[in-house]
């Protein structure tokens, strides 16, 4: 028989390590085989802590294709579907397929170099374009291969669905249902004046649709490309193509799952 191997990712806090000796021995009783990190074999990703954990595993770990679960041990816990005591019913659910598999949406930014070097990133929640934080940035926004904006402001923020909830939302953006397959524009901080016209709300984008920016080095040259939080430097760079990305993030989720009763009890 095929050994059925599970990986635990953690973040470490004593909570986490706490529930992972929990976790261990009963998913061993249950026939499983669970793996500390990630294990290429495993047939499903265990992630212990908060939202950051999540994405910190998603990015540590190359975006698997493997599904995954959380159990909070964090704050919010928006990604989370359990908590520590709800164990038992996982490993019980689990065993018997009692679950479906929600497929999240990501987004990936194509960044040209000042030496025509392509690099690309991906995010499941956010891509933050940004110039040096002590002053405004300005970029010419194209949507689509049309010319949009010159954006003036502190930067522009583009968010997945599942992103809609996090920085997105606490910068006034709109909550999106995962299930609907777009992307977010949102602006931080946005100038509007008779000097500098930005947009001051959301844009809600088609996911076959490319975001074009190109920074204008106007006060600095310096560009901040921050991808879940986790932030890159670039010095002169020609231009970042924001578009959906064809890798998907697979979540286990349980029947009594609900994106907008989570919303309601998340933020309500």
């Amino acid at each position: 028989m095929k050994e059925r191997r599970i990986s635990i990712y953690t973040n470490n806090t004593e909570a986490s390590n706490e529930t992972c000796a929990i976790l261990k021995p009963k998913l061993e009783s249950a026939g499983f085989f669970p793996v500390d990190g990630f294990d290429e074999q495993a047939e499903l990703l265990i992630c212990i802590g908060g939202d950051g954990t999540v994405l910190q595993a998603m990015h540590e770990l190359d975006f698997p294709d493997v599904p995954m679960i959380g159990i909070n041990t964090g704050h919010l816990g928006f990604f989370q579907e359990l908590y520590p005591s709800d164990i038992d019913t996982f490993i019980f659910n689990y065993s018997n397929k009692n679950y479906t598999i929600q497929t999240l949406a990501t987004v990936k930014a194509s960044v040209l170099d000042k030496h025509d070097r392509e690099h690309v990133f991906r995010a499941m929640n956010e891509i933050v374009i940004r110039g040096i934080h002590r002053s405004s940035t300005h970029m010419s926004l194209s949507i689509g291969g049309s010319f949009i904006e010159r954006f003036s402001g502190d930067g522009i923020l583009l968010s997945t669905p599942s992103g809609s909830t996090a920085y997105n939302y606490s910068l006034g953006g709109a909550i999106v249902d995962p299930r609907l397959n777009l992307f977010q524009v949102t602006p931080l901080a946005p100038m509007n004046t008779t000097a500098y016209r930005s947009f001051t709300s959301s844009i809600l984008l088609p996911s076959d649709l490319e975001v074009d920016i190109v920074p204008e080095p106007y006060k600095s040259r310096i560009t901040y490309l921050i991808t879940d939080g986790f932030e890159t430097e670039f010095m002169d760079l020609k231009k970042i193509t924001v578009e959906y990305a064809h890798t998907v993030v697979k979540m286990i989720r349980f029947s009594d799952y609900d994106f907008w009763n989570k919303v309601k009890t998340k933020f309500l």
